[in-house]
């Protein structure tokens, strides 16, 4: 069994933000913020900020990173 921020991996999308205390969050900032440490990290807000922006060269290795998970290593 699966639980966290990877989701319940049962095929029942409406699950998937199960929070730890087994509440199901609808929207991704609330379901994220479930799992903050608090006083770890600032809570995240309604948009979720893109991680790529303001660090140079940062996609490109984040899609990099994607493509090996993706490839046949990991089917």
């Amino acid at each position: 069994q699966v639980r966290g921020l990877c989701g319940t991996f049962n095929g029942d999308q409406r699950d998937e933000f199960t929070t730890p205390e087994g509440d199901v969050e609808q929207g991704v900032a609330a379901f994220a913020n479930a799992f903050r440490a608090a006083g770890a990290c600032p809570a995240l807000g309604p948009a979720i900020p893109d991680p790529c922006e303001g660090i140079p060269g940062s996609r490109e290795r984040a899609e990099a990173s994607c493509a090996v998970l993706m490839g046949p290593a990991f089917q």
